[in-house]
């Protein structure tokens, strides 16, 4: 019996070690892919006044939309439409119910604490973001943090001015399916705002 419960064990072990490095590939293959497409986008979306395109079609599920680097906290990665476990597997969800960063009102982004939101534990007021998209380059500035409640859905609720709502489990440190959310509210600001907020 003893045997049997040995094998069955690691057995186990390496099934879950196979499932986690074939999770960590895709989603830098994933990132490798998207990454450098967005790194080649202007630095601001187009002037007011600008001629008027025509609108595109919502992204699909899993369609990459942009990439989100927070600086100070050397994080970079791709944000990917949908919040569904085969998109936060592989890049930052946008959560489709929000406005897409380059419209106006609250745009909600998500992802797991132990992957692409590890480094939000530091955030802190003030911190600068930036998110490239195929519309240009969108810069924010984080106005506060706090922990809700995973029912909590006010923190999705539309804002006055262009907001980015990042989203993760809390807290960092909690071993399996952590109870709390944490949310980074910024605010958008134009280019020449940066460094002055």
């Amino acid at each position: 019996m003893r045997r049997l419960i040995e094998v069955v064990l690691i057995v186990t072990g390496i099934t879950l070690l196979v499932w986690f490095v074939a999770t960590e590939v895709r989603a830098r293959r994933y990132q490798q892919e998207y990454e450098g497409a967005f790194l080649a986008v202007p630095s601001a979306p187009p002037l007011p006044g600008a001629p008027a395109t025509v609108a595109p079609p919502p992204p699909s599920r899993g369609h990459p939309i942009g990439l989100l680097r927070v600086p100070r906290l050397h994080l970079s990665a791709v944000v990917a439409e949908g919040d569904d476990d085969r998109t936060l597997s592989v890049a930052i969800g946008h959560l489709p119910d929000t406005p897409l960063p380059w419209h106006e009102g609250n745009s909600a982004i998500a992802a797991h604490r132990d992957t692409f939101f590890r480094a939000l534990r530091d955030v802190k007021i003030g911190d600068e973001l930036v998110f490239s998209t195929a519309e240009g380059s969108l810069r924010y500035v984080v106005r506060g943090t706090r922990v809700v409640q995973p029912t909590d859905l006010s923190v999705l609720a539309p804002t006055p001015n262009s907001t980015l709502t990042l989203i993760t489990c809390y807290p960092f440190s909690f071993l399996g399916h952590a109870p709390k959310r944490f949310i980074v509210r910024a605010e958008r600001i134009a280019p020449e705002a940066m460094g002055r907020s």
